[in-house]
């Protein structure tokens, strides 16, 4: 990012690289605006029928079976169904996937987290079946390494929903009389086989654990790393599992991790980072964002207060939200930034998991923030048919996955009962009809490998029958129809249903005595009780789209501040961008971020001014890329080729910086697999080599790191979206993850250059090849030509001199 000092005759122009993070996300809004132009010439406005509301509902209903029995009759008793290849999935036979197998535990996972689900269809004697199968079937004293987070909330929630509605149904319709609390022993049993997890000195549980043999497993020996979420995202289940059974451990183990990373948080900015050290506390990872690695841990902040009724949980919710909405939350997007330096933003997307967090804001009573987050993710969403595994500040693709996740439908559920809007039920269908058209296939339902191909994954993760199809169905259906009342249960993260009436079993864990670091603030109890009063959105939705898709009625001119006029040293034109939801950041050495929120802004009618007055920064910096002492340079020069190739590159916020003269030189290999995911297979051959490597799937970082242990001198990454260019495109650096860890230079080319140099290398594979900065080479090349016109003219010299008798 490039900024500038200001002083009293700064100008617009001068004041454009302020915003480098928030200008990709207006860009983001210009380029959406084009994509949906065609596809979204109206919007509905209209109120859904009951009759086409009741059709979805029940084409809901007929989705989950399609799935449901796709599993039993081609899977069960395997944790997952394999939709393309229908079968099923077993940890130790089926093909590993790494350490995403670390969710399988060959305990029938699918079933246990699908029993509430089919409770909330109404199907009681399928339930009946389900659990008796459970009790028969599954068994937990298994030699195999899983994960605390997902067992905990997959299968002891799966477990303690099971139980509380078998019991439930015994009561209300008087059928499972034979029931006698077996899940909840399976529970408790599951229970105890994660608590060696626990046993670290700050409290904090290991990541994953062994079932059989708990940390006594030399795989186990050097654990050290969790994530916040994978931490912080018990303790629901816990207190459940507690008082349920009246053996208080779990609950004292999972307070126990709430409150020491509680204690971990950044005390100025009071956010959280993303990955931490379960011995010693320390942080591992900064960034701190909603999605990702810390997502649930601020569902469980405010879950843990609404089902347990301990206070403690409202406070620190409320003060991570406010610090969420202060830094993390700008306008519709949610920008990760450095718990310790908030004003610093980390990478340039979204993933798709903060789709929950409207739904989450919803339930604290924040409804407006919630509303402009879901209408974003619902054009991301219609731009790409589902929402990519991540995207982009300007919407574009960055990993092309979409897993049938649920938190964009989970949110929308939640918009839909708090407000009562319409527009909510066919943002649902959309999602419906996309579900059907795009990831149906003979066998359940498979995931998408990219949006942008509509390629298949053989996976069907078990939330897609836990919570997408629980949420959807819920969506269209209306609560006097089901057989249990929903206001009387809170969802986990998983979506089981755990019963407000836990809270009143009371609490043997706390002694009511707050902890000397947890002072009363005022934050503390700000927003803490959800809104009765019911909003319409659309006066809220309205400018964000209406930008987005170009029809915006705009402001008059004469009454708003031009990004063209705009000093910073002028008072009248700060306060008139501040009222507009702009603020501007200190970055030291009298350097500033324009930054803009819908939050911050005086009024709509000044936030949509705002909105307005950001665009036309950006569309003024459109000609200002990343300054040439920046841009890295890939030159070459093939057999037969009479000048030098200068491919202009972009560079990475990790590994070594290539400035003045610093250059490596050396020939270049293709990774194999090109986008280096996964383990290299032709590591031998890339040691001592400059590696090409393709965009997406994982992280820059992650692919440097892997050629960079392989040997590799340096790294070219190359575009995966067709006819990207230099030219065409705005130039942007590859983020990483805070960890300095990367030596090498790693530099990134657009698909156009990308070309040239693929077929250049393809058709010589001894080429070699020069990594520099662009200034640099210049230079160099500068310094070439002179050295070799005064050679020419020494030579000349030379020969025009006569010799001497």
């Amino acid at each position: 990012m490039r900024t500038v000092k200001t002083g009293g005759g700064t100008t617009s122009r001068e004041l454009l690289t302020f915003i480098a993070m928030v200008t990709s996300v207006m860009l983001g809004l210009t380029a959406l605006s084009m994509a949906l132009a065609e596809q979204m010439p109206t919007v509905p406005t209209h109120n859904m029928s009951n009759k086409e509301r009741n059709e979805l509902k029940e084409e809901a209903r007929e989705m989950f079976y399609h799935a449901y029995r796709a599993y039993m009759d081609n899977a069960y008793p395997a944790d997952e169904l394999m939709p393309l290849s229908c079968t099923g999935r077993y940890r130790g036979v089926t093909p590993s996937r790494g350490d995403l197998d670390d969710t399988l535990g060959n305990f029938s996972m699918t079933l246990v987290d699908t029993l509430d689900t089919l409770v909330v269809l109404g199907d009681i004697e399928e339930f009946e079946h389900a659990v008796k199968l459970v009790i028969k079937d599954v068994k937990f004293d298994n030699d195999i390494i899983v994960s605390v987070f997902e067992t905990n909330i997959r299968m002891i929630g799966g477990l303690l929903s099971g139980h509380i509605l078998a019991e439930y149904v015994q009561k209300q319709a008087d059928v499972m009389t034979w029931y006698r609390g077996e899940l909840l022993e399976m529970a408790k049993d599951l229970g105890y086989r994660l608590l060696p997890a626990f046993n670290t000195s700050t409290g904090i549980p290991h990541a994953r654990v062994n079932l059989k043999h708990g940390m006594k497993v030399e795989a186990l020996r050097h654990s050290r790393e969790t994530c916040t979420a994978c931490a912080g995202t018990i303790l629901l289940e816990f207190a459940a599992l507690s008082r349920l059974s009246g053996e208080p451990i779990f609950e004292v183990k999972a307070h126990a991790a709430m409150d020491a990373l509680w204690k971990m948080r950044h005390r100025s900015s009071e956010l959280m980072g993303t990955v931490l050290n379960v011995h010693s506390g320390d942080w591992i990872r900064r960034e701190s964002g909603v999605g990702a690695g810390i997502d649930s841990y601020y569902e469980y902040c405010l879950k843990s207060y609404i089902l347990l009724g301990d206070e403690r949980y409202l406070a620190r919710f409320n003060r991570h939200y406010h610090a969420i909405m202060k830094y993390i939350s700008q306008g519709p997007m949610l920008l990760d930034v450095q718990m310790h330096r908030p004003h610093t933003k980390t990478r340039n997307f979204m993933d798709a998991l903060l789709a929950f967090w409207p739904g989450l804001q919803v339930l604290s009573g924040d409804l407006k923030p919630a509303v402009q987050t879901h209408e974003m993710l619902y054009q991301v969403m219609q731009m790409h048919t589902f929402i990519p595994e991540a995207f982009t500040f300007d919407f574009q693709v960055h990993w092309g996955q979409h897993h049938l996740r649920p938190e964009f439908i989970e949110s929308t559920y939640f918009l839909y009962r708090a407000t009562g809007d319409h527009y909510y039920l066919h943002a649902g269908k959309k999602a419906l009809k996309a579900l059907q058209k795009h990831a149906k296939v003979p066998c359940g339902y498979a995931a998408v490998n990219d949006v942008r191909t509509g390629k298949h994954e053989d996976r069907m993760d078990s939330y897609v029958l836990s919570e997408t199809f629980k949420y959807l169905f819920l969506l269209f259906s209306d609560p006097a129809d089901l057989i249990l009342n929903i206001e009387d249960f809170i969802f986990t993260t998983e979506a089981h249903l755990l019963p407000l009436t836990l809270g009143q079993l009371g609490n043997h864990t706390f002694n009511g005595v707050r902890d000397q670091d947890e002072q009363v603030h005022m934050l503390d109890y700000m927003r803490s009780c959800p809104s009765p009063n019911k909003l319409f959105p659309e006066t809220v939705r309205r400018p964000l789209r209406d930008l987005v898709t170009g029809v915006c009625p705009r402001i008059s001119s004469a009454k708003r501040l031009r990004a063209a006029d705009f000093q910073a040293g002028n008072t009248d034109h700060l306060r008139t961008v501040y009222d507009m939801g702009i603020t501007m950041v200190s970055l030291g050495e009298g350097k500033v971020q324009l930054l803009h929120s819908f939050h911050n802004a005086k009024s709509p009618e000044d936030a949509e001014r705002g909105l307005i007055f950001m665009q036309e920064m950006v569309e003024l910096s459109n000609s200002n890329s990343i300054p040439n002492t920046q841009l890295q340079a890939v030159a070459f020069q093939r057999d037969g080729d009479r000048e030098l190739r200068i491919l202009e590159a972009g560079p990475s916020h990790f590994g070594m910086e290539l400035v003045n003269d610093l250059s490596v030189v050396q020939r270049a290999v293709f990774a194999k697999p090109v986008k280096v995911c996964s383990a290299l297979k032709n590591a031998d051959e890339i040691r001592g080599k400059i590696v090409i490597i393709e965009r997406g799937e994982c992280t820059f970082v992650d692919k440097a790191r892997r050629v960079q242990t392989a040997g590799a001198v340096a790294a070219i990454v190359f575009d995966n979206t067709p006819n990207t260019s230099i030219n065409n495109q705005q130039m942007f650096a590859m983020s990483g993850d805070g960890r300095d860890d990367v030596q090498i230079p790693v530099v990134f080319l657009f698909t156009k250059e990308a070309e040239q140099l693929i077929k250049a290398v393809r058709e010589q594979p001894s080429l070699e090849l020069t990594l520099m900065s662009v200034t640099g080479l210049k230079e160099k090349l500068a310094k070439e030509q002179q050295q070799r016109a005064s050679t020419t003219k020494t030579d000349t010299k030379s020969s025009d001199t006569k010799a001497t008798p």
